[in-house]
């Protein structure tokens, strides 16, 4: 049977049904990356609230340069501090991170480079820091949010280097520069090292508990679809021993016309939950059902599978209505052979027609295709899409599945006939 359908005028039901679904992949950090994705959250926060302190330090030292300074002094500071706060809400919220890093490490390059050339004639004492000076690091720990790790280790490197080649500079290669600048580009590169190791380590942590995980869900997910293979395989098995060898031990011992008449119907009922082992096992209410209502769970059936399918209707105004049993056989055969249609020919041409009489009563469905066609005689006697799930499906209820097949393509015919009046 079909799932019943939601009614989407209902929020409040629709609301409730989500809240019990499990979530859908997607919708959640998948598996593989579960812990990961944390890790690059704490490391984001972490390095915004590492580089406001150091942020704060070079902003002050700016602002004593601001009042006195050129436009392009003034200029230098405002877009380094500008794609710096960038990187700071990026980080806080989450959002664009990459690309304000990658911005903010890009500015600093130029700044750096632009720097000697805008302050010429400034910071000629080996004791004085630029501002710039407190930034290194900031940029250094920046590019573990941009680069991956060869390009992160270059850069951490190349970064303190560049600063002290733009101090030589400024100060003319004086020989005083030398000691204090090494010292400074020593704490620089490893400073940066360290928190360079810091994000490589948690992120190899990270990495190597999703892939523990992923492992012990693909192999728990392996062994419940083994415990569900052995509990169907042992549900069939009892359904054969209960159903099916009761009806022939049955038929075997009928000598009567009452008790022929008991082992068809026996036959019939086994058929019918044989055929319907795929399916729910409860068969459900025998209410009449409308030749319309069968059409649009032959549709929904479809939807479900991925193949968009209209059934053609052509319900005569006298047609009765089919017996709940009869409904649900029909159905479940209709499904079996689009099923069909969509693995074994693509869905090409595929087309499905519903009639329903009313004089003679009877209901008829056909599913056709133009596919490439098979012999049907061929199919193996193992092959149970065909022989139980359309054709001892619909002989379960007193009907019948054809099923022909040719160049041109496949055609199904499910009748049925009996129509209870409306």
């Amino acid at each position: 049977m079909t799932s019943p359908r939601l009614r989407t005028d209902t929020p409040v039901a629709v609301d409730e049904a989500w809240g019990q679904l499990p979530r859908l992949r997607g919708t959640e950090p998948d598996l593989g990356s579960f812990t990961r994705h944390r890790i690059e959250r704490v490391l984001q926060i972490a390095i915004a609230l590492g580089s406001v302190f150091l942020g704060l330090q070079g902003f002050v030292t700016a602002i004593g340069t601001l009042a006195a300074g050129t436009l392009a002094q003034n200029a230098l500071v405002v877009i380094t501090f500008g794609s710096l706060l960038a990187m700071l809400v990026a980080c806080v919220l989450g959002r664009a991170v990459r690309i304000a890093a990658g911005v903010f490490i890009g500015v600093f390059a130029v700044v750096l480079i632009a720097f000697p050339i805008v302050n010429v004639g400034l910071y000629t004492s080996p004791t004085e820091q630029p501002w710039i000076w407190f930034l290194i690091n900031v940029a250094t720990v920046s590019s573990v949010l941009v680069f991956p790790l060869p390009a992160q280790i270059a850069w951490t490197i190349l970064t303190p280097l560049m600063f002290g080649v733009v101090r030589l500079i400024g100060g003319a290669f004086d020989p005083s520069f030398w000691l204090s600048l090494g010292l400074d580009v020593s704490f620089a590169l490893i400073l940066g090292g360290v928190l360079l190791t810091l994000g490589w380590l948690l992120r190899s942590i990270a990495t190597n508990v999703d892939e523990t995980r992923a492992r012990a869900v693909d192999s728990y997910a392996r062994a419940a679809a083994a415990d569900a293979a052995e509990d169907e395989r042992v549900a069939v098995a009892a359904l054969m021993h209960d159903s099916v060898l009761a009806a022939l031990i049955a038929a075997e011992r009928a000598d009567t016309p009452r008790e022929q008449a008991l082992a068809v119907s026996m036959a019939r009922e086994a058929l019918t939950r044989l055929a319907n082992t795929d399916r729910d096992a409860s068969e459900g209410s025998d209410a009449a059902r409308s030749p319309d209502s069968i059409a649009d769970e032959i549709e929904a059936g479809a939807h479900e599978m991925g193949a968009d399918v209209t059934v053609r209707r052509r319900v005569a105004i006298d047609a009765g209505e089919v017996p709940g049993r009869v409904a649900r056989s029909i159905v479940l055969a209709a499904t079996q052979a689009i099923s069909n249609s969509l693995q074994h020919a693509s869905a090409s041409g595929l087309e499905v027609v519903l009639e329903a009489s009313g004089d003679p009563a009877g209901l008829v469905v056909e599913i056709r295709d133009e596919g490439a066609g098979f012999d049907v005689g061929a199919v193996p006697d193992d092959r149970l899409g065909i022989r139980a799930s359309i054709i001892a499906r619909m002989a379960a209820v007193s009907g019948s599945g054809v099923v022909s097949s040719g160049a041109d393509g496949t055609r199904v015919r499910l009748e049925w006939a009996g129509l209870v009046s409306a």
